[in-house]
């Protein structure tokens, strides 16, 4: 900087405030003394615009929408809470989390092991995401996420001015040793589905949390955000990493289970992570509507949904599907949730081809980074009758010598 002040002639604070206004647009990033360099990608990628056009007639399978079927029924949890709402209008300086809700939330976390902490509610797990990376982060600063993963988080991440750092996954999640040198190499952050992994269905296990909690103990200064959005709708148990650092969060959201119109997110970290997001949240939308909570409680002490039926009904569409793709020799990845991810050898020729034969899957290109191509299919709604077309379907499409059997990591 005080090389190019000279050459400009002029204050080198000049040359810095001009670095961090770049810098904060998400033009260039900064590495410490590694210096500065533009950014290979603009700072949104919009992911969401990478999709299909479904036309008439082709079947869907790209929407990563849970069965509409499996959804329960809201009008008598809405009725209960609108007739409550009656009694006792919320008005402005009402307490922001419904007393029953927060009771319900925080017995379920206890129960599979999430430490203390506040409760806050958010619209939706992204919502609950970006609140708590700018609560803590500032522009420029590097984030491991998932590869493949959240597009919608990989989007979001460049847009708030920081950097993502991408690391693959397994069945079993994020790899340790992948992480361990993202946050040795300076990112500031980690973020990690525990459950129902969009779009490769991994889940923590044991052993794997187990494994990157040593990892995050290595690092206090990491800020951790899980996200659980395969509450009720997964049947493996979860494995938490919060309370290994010093700031954490841990978010878990309606949408799956209970229907995606439910923008609404249970948030609890720690205190200081907590009341910042609070705070902040405050000055926006100030609340998450009190109906809707008391409404969303009502389903929860109703038990509404039988979370073993709506992960057995998807497991066994998930299981079938992949061990046809199998007989014809391709390994899909997906252990918990709604989503296959198949790797292909060319996503786009595979995505047209399929659309062209009455089947339409999510481009791999939606969720991945560094990772090799693939495609995610959405089978909450596959029938028994279509799976053995759709991995034909599949096979043939992924061209030539698909039949073979192959391995991929």
């Amino acid at each position: 900087m005080r090389e190019l002040a000279d050459r400009l002639g002029v204050n080198p604070n000049t040359v810095a405030a001009a670095y961090r206004t770049l810098r904060e647009r998400g033009v260039i990033e900064t590495a410490g003394r590694r210096g500065s360099r533009v950014r290979p990608k603009p700072a949104t990628t919009a992911r969401e615009m990478i999709r299909v056009e479904v036309p008439p007639g082709v079947r869907d399978l790209s929407d990563g929408n849970p069965d509409p079927a499996l959804l329960p029924a809201l009008a008598g949890a809405f009725a209960a809470a609108a007739a409550q709402g009656d009694r006792e209008p919320v008005l402005y300086g009402h307490t922001p989390v419904d007393g029953g809700l927060e009771r319900l939330a925080r017995a379920g976390l206890d129960a599979d092991g999430v430490p203390d902490g506040p409760v806050a509610v958010t619209s939706g797990a992204l919502d609950a995401v970006e609140r708590v990376l700018a609560a803590h982060l500032r522009p420029g600063d590097a984030v491991v996420v998932e590869d493949p993963g959240w597009g919608s988080l990989l989007d979001l991440i460049p847009a708030l001015g920081l950097r993502t750092v991408p690391v693959p996954v397994d069945d079993e999640g994020p790899l340790p040793d992948d992480v361990r040198r993202a946050l040795e190499g300076g990112a500031r952050a980690l973020t990690v589905t525990d459950r129902a992994q969009n779009p490769t269905g991994a889940a923590l296990s044991a052993a794997r949390a187990q494994a990157l909690r040593a990892v995050l103990a290595e690092h206090p200064e990491t800020l951790l955000i899980e996200d659980d959005h395969g509450h009720h709708i997964v049947d493996l148990p979860l494995h938490p990493l919060a309370g290994v650092t010093h700031r954490w969060a841990f978010s878990r959201s309606a949408a799956k289970a209970y229907g995606p119109d439910l923008r609404l997110a249970v948030l609890t970290g720690d205190p200081l992570t907590l009341d910042r997001v609070r705070g902040r949240q405050r000055l926006g939308p100030g609340w998450v509507s009190l109906t809707l909570q008391r409404a969303v409680a009502r389903l929860w002490a109703d038990g509404t949904v039988d979370p073993a039926t709506v992960a057995a009904r998807y497991g066994e569409r998930r299981d079938a599907l992949a061990a046809a793709l199998r007989r014809h020799g391709i390994e899909a990845q997906g252990r918990s949730g709604m989503n296959l991810w198949v790797p292909v050898p060319d996503e786009t020729g595979v995505v047209a081809r399929l659309l062209h034969a009455g089947w339409a899957v999510a481009p791999g290109a939606r969720f991945r980074m560094h990772t090799p191509p693939g495609i995610r299919v959405t089978v909450s709604t596959l029938t028994d009758a279509e799976i053995e077309p759709l991995a034909e379907a599949i096979t043939v499409a992924s061209g030539p010598g698909q039949g073979e059997r192959r391995t991929y990591a």
